[in-house]
């Protein structure tokens, strides 16, 4: 009887020592290590991806591009550099349409007077003070404005600035195409021409495969 007994308690014994399959606690366990780096690498890369889309946000607001297409097409088609365009875009309007006191109307800021000049000069016959509003004529216009005034003054882009903003019978009385910034005596035209020339750089930087650079 006691023999007995004590098999059934040794078999009691090896019973309750046989190991059970693996628990999904003991496996977080094991694997706590691996499943924490996984969790953080998903933070960073949501992090990472958030960041980019919130620098993108404010690139967008401080540093807008618009029109990109027409820009690349006319840069290329009136040999003025895409980067200059959308600087000059950017100080008369800041991509947006709307019409000065002076009159200027559109995204390059373009007057009744400087368009009629620019139909004279392009042998254009069909000019209409509302097409001003249109992006792709005023940047047209805008353009080939600007191409006219870098040939003006020989190339010399300060000269060139200087005059989109102050007129090219000003930049003539103050040096021409040997203007420096320093030379300009009009402290609006001054910051002018160094704010298009600061943010060509910056639209360079930030825009280079938008405008084909």
């Amino acid at each position: 009887m006691s023999g007995a007994g004590n098999r059934q308690r040794r078999a009691g014994r090896r019973s309750r020592s046989v190991r059970k399959p693996a628990s999904d606690q003991s496996f977080y366990r094991r694997h706590r290590s691996a499943l924490i780096l996984l969790v953080l690498a998903l933070i960073a890369l949501a992090f990472v991806e958030g960041r980019s889309r919130i620098d993108d946000a404010i690139t967008e607001v401080t540093l807008p591009l618009r029109h990109d297409d027409i820009i690349r097409q006319q840069a290329e088609e009136k040999d003025v550099p895409a980067d200059l365009i959308a600087a000059v875009i950017y100080q008369e309007s800041r991509f947006r349409d709307q019409t000065s006191s002076a009159g200027a109307r559109g995204l390059m800021q373009i007057t009744p007077s400087t368009a009629e000049y620019v139909e004279d000069l392009s042998g254009g016959s069909t000019f209409d003070q509302s097409d001003l509003a249109d992006p792709d004529l005023n940047i047209r216009y805008g353009t080939f404005y600007l191409r006219h005034l870098l040939d003006q003054f020989e190339g010399d882009e300060v000269a060139a600035l200087a005059a989109y903003n102050a007129g090219e019978t000003n930049v003539f009385e103050w040096g021409g195409s040997d203007l420096e910034i320093s030379d300009i005596p009009f402290p609006e035209t001054k910051h002018y021409v160094q704010v298009v020339l600061e943010k060509r750089d910056a639209y360079r930087r930030e825009y280079s495969k938008e405008l084909g650079l």
